[in-house]
Parts: structure tokens; C-alpha cells; sequence
């Protein structure tokens, strides 16, 4: 049996930036949440930081969603 290193490097540092990215997007999600309520308590308006989190949150969402496809599908 002979492993193939480079394609499994390549496997490594694919999955490397995909978790490093979605750790990334969740995070700035969570921030753009806690901007939501501080305007929400200074009485202004939220609606780009619930925009910015909203959109992050389906990114986050669409690449699980993606993953598990490529795990069942083959």
C-alpha cells in the first residue's frame, strides 16, 4: 500500500482554511450580534450589524451544509 503524501497535504490544507474561515464567519457573527444589542441599548439603529450577522450566519450554515453533502453523496 502506498500513501499518496501530496493529496493528502492537499486534504490537510484545504480543511485547514475551510475550519480556520468558518471559525472566522461564526466569530464575526457573534461580535456583529453584541454590536446589535449595544446599539439596540443606546436606542439606535441595528440593522447592519443584524445584515452583517445574518449573512455571516448563513455562510456558517451553507458550507456545513455543503460538507455534509460531499461526506453522503459519495
Amino acid at each position: 500500500m502506498k500513501v499518496d503524501w501530496a493529496a493528502l497535504g492537499t486534504v490537510f490544507g484545504v480543511s485547514l482554511g475551510v475550519v480556520l474561515g468558518l471559525v472566522v464567519l461564526f466569530a464575526v457573527a457573534l461580535r456583529a450580534l453584541s454590536a446589535r444589542e449595544d446599539a439596540r441599548e443606546r436606542g439606535g439603529s441595528a440593522v447592519v450589524a443584524t445584515g452583517v450577522a445574518g449573512a455571516c450566519l448563513v455562510a456558517c450554515l451553507t458550507v456545513v451544509l455543503f460538507g455534509i453533502y460531499l461526506i453522503v453523496a459519495r
